[in-house]
């Protein structure tokens, strides 16, 4: 059985599951579930949690046909809970990283010169878009929001969930699958960089933002999620499992200090991860800090000691934040005008 023929399964060979039972969430609905599995499957991660909003809408999208779009800040795992969602189902899945130089004709396909009984022919080679939209597969558009406008008028044809293929250069009409389920991602929902820190992305037609089923938010979870998420991840003991907890407790001053534009970068749960880990390896907070996440930004550390440290912004001697074991962390200033607005958050041990 070659790939395309694995895809293209009896229909019969799915049971219905409880959502319940298998992702641990409160919305207990039926969903389909294929019997067998595919290489185009993803890997089940085991320690993952699922977020029972967006795990639900997900489940919307695959259970009725709903094109879900899902809109989030950058590293709060918009993708992955695709990814793992489809590998529970064993739903195939693919992603396509949707960035500005991807064209219409990559996604629909061109003529190509092929060699046929020792003759050079043109024939036409489709391309991942009319693959997918006729096979039991999760199509999933990253950085949807990254996309050209030609490219994206492509997509709107096979929005709507009875919406047919039209192939010009073809002269074909393609129907979709009975299981083709679409999902895009996105770090805006469609207005465009109003942030500053999401260059390249553009505002989408609100004609086309209109025929999105479902609009899922995912940003950051709650601070005891987060670390149990983190701590699984990286196969944390019980003392480094206390270290996550304070680096949770920093990437959520980050983000509040972004919020209140003190800050120009923010600390993504993907960030703690890859601190966690790189401090794993190296058993030294202050370095690993400084691999992960202080040199991605003019931020350098000042005052350290092995129980305090403080964070300086190159660029402004005002704001720094300082991080110490006395339960206290703090935007402090040099100007005393400011200073009268510094924030005062609890803080654990690091």
């Amino acid at each position: 059985m070659n790939k395309i023929e694995a895809l293209k399964k009896d229909l019969t060979q799915i049971t219905e599951v409880s959502s319940k039972e298998i992702f641990g969430i409160q919305t207990d609905i039926k969903v389909p579930k294929f019997n067998e599995t595919s290489e185009y499957c993803p890997k089940i991660d085991v320690n993952y949690v699922f977020d029972d909003s967006t795990t639900t809408a997900i489940l919307l999208g695959l259970k009725f046909n709903k094109r879900v779009f899902l809109q989030g800040l950058h590293g709060t795992g918009k993708s992955s809970h695709i990814e793992q969602v489809c590998a529970r189902l064993n739903w195939p899945c693919i992603r396509i990283n949707l960035d500005s130089h991807v064209s219409r004709i990559d996604l629909i396909g061109k003529d190509a010169i092929v060699l046929k009984d020792n003759k050079q022919v043109t024939e036409f080679q489709e391309g991942i878009l009319p693959w997918a939209f006729q096979n039991n597969v999760s199509l999933v558009f990253d950085e949807y929001d990254a996309g050209r406008p030609d490219v994206m008028f492509v997509i709107q044809r096979i929005l709507e969930a009875e919406g047919k293929l039209t192939l010009l250069d073809q002269s074909k009409v393609l129907s979709p699958h009975p299981y083709f389920r679409l999902f895009a991602t996105a770090n805006t929902v469609g207005l465009g960089d109003t942030s500053g820190i999401y260059h390249g992305t553009n505002q989408i037609n609100q004609g086309q933002m209109d025929r999105w089923n479902i609009v899922a938010k995912l940003n950051y979870l709650e601070e005891e999620k987060e670390i149990e998420i983190i701590s699984k991840k990286v196969s944390a003991s019980s003392e480094e499992k206390k270290i996550i907890g304070s680096m949770v407790q920093m990437a959520n001053l980050t983000r509040k200090g972004f919020e209140q534009k003190d800050i120009s970068i923010v600390m993504s749960p993907r960030t703690v991860i890859m601190w966690a880990e790189n401090y794993k390896i190296i058993k030294d907070i202050k370095s690993s800090l400084n691999f992960t996440f202080l040199n991605k930004d003019n931020y350098k550390v000042i005052n350290s000691n092995p129980k305090c440290f403080c964070l300086a912004h190159l660029s402004c001697k005002n704001y720094q934040l300082r991080i110490s074991n006395y339960g206290r962390r703090s935007f402090i200033s040099k100007n005393k005008t400011a200073c009268r607005k510094k924030t005062r958050i609890q803080w654990g041990e690091i």
